[in-house]
């Protein structure tokens, strides 16, 4: 007996997926037109302002800067060298004596000029003077017995003996005359040369003890400038050369003189060789123990390329200089341009430098303005003329 029979299947429902309305689809498009219309308006703004800005700076140059130019020169330059020093006197002693005894007069004053032989100090002489007379006398004693005796024996009725003796006498109390008159002249100080006197060190009644120093006397119609040169500098000098000193005590004055004396031999401990100028000092003004700063004129160089000091920029990284070069635009017109160049420099004299490389003889480079410029930018040339350089530079 069948209980069940089979129930029917039923099929299952597919699920599908909805389909995208076909406005919504249309507003997406919309949208990624409008986004990319917007992103391509936003570059073609940066664009174009980035071309005007460009365009702008290109057309609105600033305006040149105003400079003073200067011409590169070729001249010949004084060849020089520079040594420091001191002056010392030709003539300078210490005034003393060579006996000692008491002084009885003072025959000078303090800083007076005096003549060679002048009296200066009178010492107590009154023992030599006595001795003086003393043998004076005894001369005169001796003389007589010598002319006596050579009578005598002319006639033959002396012996020779009683001559020789006499002609010792006499010339006995002649030696003590001699030696008296020196110590005599000794009790006398006189001055050595003409000169100027010092500070007098002695007073009236003072016992002087040979040797003390009086005063002293100096002779300052000439002085000697002593200096050191080093050995490389050496081979340059030769005697009779001009040298010209400066003191402190008269800036901006030269004093000229003559080279006269080079050390024959170098200096093991320096390499340096001293050297010896005299100077003429007529007025007297040039002092012994001065510090001098010396220069010696050497044998002329060849000609070399100069400018103004001022034009020089000197730098950790170089020398250089502003080159004033002439630029052609694409209208066809020029300008005037700095460049900046690196030279070589050289000796420096009376505001001038040197320039051993870098720069020819009619170069124009800018003396004052430098610190306005950059490489390239362009400039003018003022016509007021560039400051003139302080003899002394100022203190604050």
């Amino acid at each position: 007996m069948t209980l069940a029979t089979d129930a029917p299947t039923t099929p299952r429902a597919t699920v599908e997926k909805p389909r995208p309305r076909p406005r919504m689809l249309k507003w997406f498009i919309i949208v990624g037109l409008l986004l990319t219309l917007m992103v391509g308006l936003l570059v073609g703004f940066n664009s174009f302002r980035a071309m005007k800005i460009a365009e702008f700076f290109a057309n609105n140059r600033p305006p040149p800067t105003l400079v003073t130019a200067a011409e590169a020169k070729s001249e010949v330059i004084p060849n020089l060298l520079n040594a420091v020093g001191s002056l010392a006197a030709v003539h300078q002693v210490d005034v003393t004596s060579d006996v000692s005894g008491r002084i009885t007069k003072i025959m000078f004053e303090a800083g007076s000029t005096v003549k060679a032989g002048t009296p200066l100090v009178q010492l107590f002489d009154g023992p030599e003077q006595g001795d003086l007379a003393s043998f004076k006398a005894q001369a005169t004693v001796a003389n007589l017995n010598l002319d006596r005796a050579k009578q005598l024996a002319s006639r033959q009725f002396g012996p020779q003996a009683t001559v020789d003796t006499a002609q010792a006498a006499y010339d006995q109390a002649q030696a003590g005359i001699s030696r008296t008159e020196a110590v005599i002249s000794q009790k006398l100080v006189r001055a050595a040369f003409d000169g100027v006197l010092g500070v007098r060190r002695v007073e009236v009644g003072q016992y002087l003890t040979a040797g003390t120093q009086i005063v002293t006397l100096t002779d300052l119609s000439a002085v000697y400038a002593n200096f050191t040169v080093t050995e490389k500098d050496s081979g340059t000098l030769k005697v009779g050369q001009t040298v010209r000193i400066m003191v402190d005590a008269y800036p901006g004055r030269k004093f000229e003189g003559r080279l006269t004396t080079i050390e024959p031999q170098i200096s093991a401990d320096t390499r340096n060789i001293r050297v010896q100028a005299t100077i003429e000092n007529p007025e007297g003004i040039l002092k012994p123990g001065m510090f001098a700063t010396t220069t010696v004129v050497l044998p002329d160089k060849p000609a070399v390329v100069t400018v103004p000091e001022t034009a020089v920029d000197y730098t950790l990284y170089g020398d250089s200089v502003y080159l004033i070069a002439e630029k052609k635009a694409d209208d066809g017109k020029t300008s005037l341009n700095a460049i900046r160049t690196f030279v070589q420099t050289g000796d420096r004299l009376d505001g001038r430098a040197v320039i051993v490389r870098g720069l020819k003889a009619g170069d124009k480079v800018v003396q004052v303005g430098q610190l306005k410029l950059q490489s390239g930018v362009a400039v003018a040339i003022s016509s007021d003329p560039a400051p003139q350089i302080p003899a002394k530079a100022p203190l604050n």
